[in-house]
């Protein structure tokens, strides 16, 4: 499982963007981790899945309201990633209105999420593998902070726990 001081795995994440521009054509576009996060701080966090309960009502919008001062402790970018396409990831954002402040992220193959190491196969409940829920703080493509949920709880990811963890570094 990836750790504090791992990079983040090589590969990429789909996005679907709405407004063409900075070389990327409206609808679905892949990022490259690796080009993505260098020379940048990132505060990415994983969820189960688009629409469900918890990830809808608490946890995106709990790192928008949380954006500026994710933003004046250091964050440039906050990453939110599913093992879902980007059509999904596109339509919840549009629907939490995170377009500016949260990049809705796709791993519509669960491969970032295999290679992290933070898989949650909810095969038995018809979803298939998915992601656990977590955060993290990235500096550069190197993980400075994780929390990991453990299963069916919403403890340590919130955005409020990952902005007091950024002041402190």
């Amino acid at each position: 499982m990836l750790k504090v001081g791992d990079k983040l795995p090589a590969g990429g994440l789909q996005e679907f963007v709405e407004v063409e521009g900075d070389g990327c054509t409206i609808g679905p576009n892949s990022f490259d981790i690796e080009k993505s996060s260098s020379g940048k701080t990132l505060a990415i966090f994983g969820l189960p899945g688009a629409f469900t309960p918890t990830c809808s009502a608490k946890h995106v919008p709990g790192y928008i309201e949380q954006g500026k001062a994710l933003k004046a402790a250091g964050v440039d970018e906050i990453w939110c990633v599913s093992v879902n396409d980007a059509f999904v990831m596109g339509a919840w954002g549009r629907e939490q209105k995170t377009f500016g402040k949260v990049r809705m992220m796709a791993d519509g193959s669960a491969d970032f999420t295999k290679a992290t190491g933070l898989t949650f196969d909810l095969t038995s409940r018809g979803m298939g593998v998915r992601s656990q829920r977590y955060s993290m703080l990235v500096k550069d493509g190197v993980v400075l902070l994780l929390n990991v949920e453990a299963p069916g709880k919403f403890e340590v990811s919130d955005a409020q726990t990952l902005v007091a963890q950024a002041r402190e570094l």
